[in-house]
């Protein structure tokens, strides 16, 4: 689940528009942002939602101690140095099945050298600002000359919260661009050639703006996220892929990238990120290969756990007063992890970060995953609760969103359907007497409806567009795996992460991997549950 929820007049006047467009009888106006509210035990309800039903059976949970917070900064010891070094192999877990063979020949979307971004950034935590230098080195495998490039900005939405001091192609400024809301589109100095590598270097300042209370991205009285915080360059594809923004659902698109961070920050405050730190001079720095994004939580207040699981580094980060969420996520996400890795493909970075926020859902980075300070208040101690469940999911988007690249807003059941259908695959793998709790807790409480591929922008409500993306998508994954039979399903899957990977998929290729592993006929599929034909 992705929010921007950008508190801007347009989408309060936009979301108040679509609820109105909702007659003949108006349907209660959605709030600016709507979140995905979860159901919450309430014993005196007419239908009480089962949180903590009395008859469950679960694991044991074990005990991890806090690490003391560590800081966030490496004393001088040599020169620092900007390159991006060769990715390291496909990491895997110790007891997983080797990796699949890399297709021979590059997936929808993937290219032969991907864009990497190398960062220089001065984050004063006490202040909320930075200050960064970018450089961008872009291949054009669009297989046309570009004139331009867009780049997202997504920062600038905010009030005097973004600031380009300069911006240069190959050395030279560029003298010609514009910077306008989320958008910063540059007339390149000279043509790129298809094939052809240039260098774009920024230098930009962020003063960070206040987080609303529903939203990732700001501050607030102990905690920094910043998310889609440095320019990128967005996907071409027949045209620049950047869409608007919308209160529910995620606008923005991807291409697979290798960045490289390195930062400096304030003494005693600790950073979460979806990478492991390497000292680096002065400089704290961590690097990600094939990543959509990195984002960065920030606080003086973390404590941290922590676990491995075979090469993978697993952090949890949480506040005073919920390590029993915080430790026992470290547990749910192991066992996440080991699934996926076998049902899918190998996790697919050398780190996982769970951190704990003041927002109203789940949100995930590469990476990275935030999950709601409700979530860890709530926790029990059960496998049945929205901390493991939400928690799941967005795990699972390390598959479905940065392993797997899609269009967010136009097809976004490519990552929310399959994110939430592989929490059945996690507690079918880990939980089995809870499934039924399940399907009852995250999917028929709903009474789910309408087109698994709607767009971000179909419907007048984030319930509409969950109860038909999220829910009635896991409703088709469940029918589409029995009608493929479940050895088929689990070859299916593996072969669309395994195809995609680095790339970009749309429903066209889904439909046509699922022919070409079993063509038997899902027209019927097809047309109960989606708009379209495929």
């Amino acid at each position: 689940m992705k929010h921007y929820a950008f508190r801007i007049m347009y989408y309060a006047i936009l979301a108040a528009l679509l609820a109105a467009c909702a007659a003949p009888t108006p349907a209660p106006t959605p709030l600016p942002f709507a979140q995905f509210i979860l159901p919450t035990y309430d014993p005196n309800a007419a239908t009480a939602t089962p949180f903590q039903p009395a008859k469950e059976t679960n694991t044991a949970i074990s005990t991890y101690t806090a690490s003391p917070q560590p800081s966030a900064t490496f004393s001088p010891t040599n020169t620092p140095t900007a390159t991006l070094t060769a990715p390291p192999a496909t990491l895997t877990v110790a007891t997983l099945p080797p990796a699949s063979p890399a297709p021979t020949t590059p997936s929808s979307g993937a290219t032969s050298s991907r864009t990497n971004y190398i960062l220089f950034a001065t984050f004063d935590f006490a202040n909320k600002t930075i200050g960064a230098d970018e450089t961008i080195r872009y291949y054009n495998n669009t297989g046309t000359a570009l004139s331009d490039l867009v780049l997202s900005v997504q920062p600038n939405i905010y009030t005097s919260a973004f600031t380009l001091n300069t911006i240069a192609q190959d050395g030279t400024a560029l003298t010609s661009y514009t910077l306008s809301g989320q958008r910063l589109s540059v007339n390149l100095n000279q043509p790129l050639a298809p094939g052809s590598a240039t260098t774009i270097t920024l230098n930009f300042n962020l003063r960070i703006p206040k987080k609303g209370s529903g939203e990732v991205f700001g501050y607030d009285f102990n905690q920094i996220n910043l998310v889609d915080w440095y320019p990128f360059v967005v996907p071409n594809r027949g045209g620049w892929i950047l869409h608007d923004p919308m209160p529910w659902g995620e606008h923005l698109v991807y291409d697979a990238s290798d960045v490289e961070l390195n930062i400096k920050t304030d003494s005693g405050v600790t950073l979460a990120i979806g990478a492991s730190p390497e000292a680096n001079g002065e400089w704290t720095r961590y690097r990600m290969y094939g990543a959509r994004t990195l984002a960065i939580s920030a606080s003086n207040e973390f404590l941290v756990s922590e676990t491995t699981l075979g090469n993978i580094s697993i952090r949890s980060y949480y506040f005073s007063g919920y390590q029993k969420g915080g430790d026992d996520m470290l547990i749910y996400a192991s066992k996440a992890i080991t699934t996926y890795s076998e049902q899918f493909a190998p996790y697919p970075h050398q780190a996982l970060a769970i951190v704990q926020t003041d927002m109203d859902d789940g949100q995930e980075y590469d990476g990275l995953v935030f999950l709601a300070t409700d979530f860890y208040s709530q926790y029990t101690g059960s496998a049945r609760s929205n901390l493991t469940t939400i928690g799941v999911h967005e795990i699972a988007h390390q598959w479905w969103f940065s392993l797997v690249g899609s269009d967010h807003a136009m097809q976004p059941w490519l990552d929310e359907t399959l994110a939430t259908y592989s929490e059945r695959i996690f507690y079918e793998n880990n939980y089995p007497a809870n499934i039924s709790w399940w399907w009852q807790f995250r999917i028929n409480y709903f009474k789910p409806s309408g087109y698994v591929d709607a767009t971000i922008y179909d419907y007048g409500s984030f319930r509409a567009y969950t109860n038909a993306v999220y829910f009635q998508g896991a409703l088709f994954m469940d029918d589409l795996r029995e009608r493929m039979g479940y050895g088929n399903f689990s070859k299916f899957i593996k072969a669309y992460a395994t195809r995609y990977a680095n790339g970009h998929a749309t429903s066209a290729d889904f439909f046509a991997l699922a022919r070409e592993t079993i063509n038997v006929n899902y027209d019927d599929l097809i047309a109960e549950y989606f708009s379209g034909s495929y």
